[in-house]
């Protein structure tokens, strides 16, 4: 096997996402044949080499791509320093590392996607992929008509400006009512809190939110909260293809670092 760079080795065996391979690397937590190193050029050839991290040897492990329906009160590291349940005491059975591809709040539920593919992890993750998010959110009140657009069209945050690129009402199973109101919002970035603080920005606090959608992959009523799965190969196929779509997107914006993207795009 030819050799690769280490924080792609260090990825694709499911430690860690690429960027926190990247960390371990600098911090002098990798070792190749008894070597610390420290430079983020170097390369292994994890069927040749003694790949070590963090005092462990790597042993590269089979990939796995789940969907978990997230319940509430549970936070989506894999340890809480205030002692709170995990997404992972809910993986009963996995006994790959998979980590999650971005994060749900505490007090939201819903769609949450976990693997140990790293490449294709922080491909979803990067700004650059757009990748879709759909909620349904339960707010305050009867918003107008205004309101929505206003939303579509974009507030302003404390960290800058922010739009639903889709929104509209919807009605699940219940009359209209003046005291709250179920919409259906999407949304192509990941920042902290994001529809709770575009909702409150607009005089609509959010009483209840759960992520129905994440890139192609859709949350059903089949899977209850607590309860996961893995994904279908058609599932898997079209989430590497959006995956894909994001690399050549990164490229075209970082066409001065080809290295750089290319090898990003390289391992799924």
């Amino acid at each position: 096997m030819a050799q690769d760079r280490l924080q792609k080795i260090i990825a694709q065996a499911g430690l860690a996402s690429r960027r926190q391979a990247e960390e371990l690397v600098t911090q002098g937590l990798v070792k190749v044949n008894g070597v610390t190193v420290r430079e983020l050029g170097a390369k292994a050839d994890p069927t040749r080499d003694r790949i070590e991290v963090n005092g462990k040897k790597l042993i590269k492990e089979a990939r796995r791509y789940i969907l978990l329906h997230k319940p509430l009160h549970c936070v989506t590291t894999s340890s809480d320093d205030r002692g709170r349940p995990t997404v992972f005491d809910h993986l009963g059975g996995v006994q790959e590392r998979v980590f999650s591809v971005g994060r749900l709040d505490f007090d939201t539920e819903g769609l949450l996607f976990l693997t140990n593919d790293g490449d294709l992890a922080h491909a979803l993750m990067h700004p650059s992929s757009e990748a879709p998010k759909v909620y349904q959110v339960k707010v305050e009140g009867l918003p107008t008509l205004a309101t929505l657009e206003r939303l579509h069209t974009g507030v302003l945050l404390e960290d800058g400006p922010a739009q639903a690129a889709e929104i509209f009402m919807i009605n699940p199973g219940k009359r209209v009512s003046q005291r709250n109101t179920w919409l259906q919002i999407t949304v192509t970035e990941g920042r902290n809190r994001l529809i709770r603080r575009m909702l409150e920005q607009v005089g609509h606090p959010v009483q209840r939110l759960r992520r129905v959608g994440f890139a192609n992959l859709e949350l059903t009523e089949a899977l209850r909260p607590g309860q996961w799965r893995d994904l279908t190969s058609d599932e898997l196929r079209k989430l590497k293809n959006a995956a894909r779509d994001a690399v050549d997107r990164r490229r075209a914006l970082r066409a001065d670092d080809e290295e750089g993207a290319e090898d990003w795009g390289a391992g799924f």
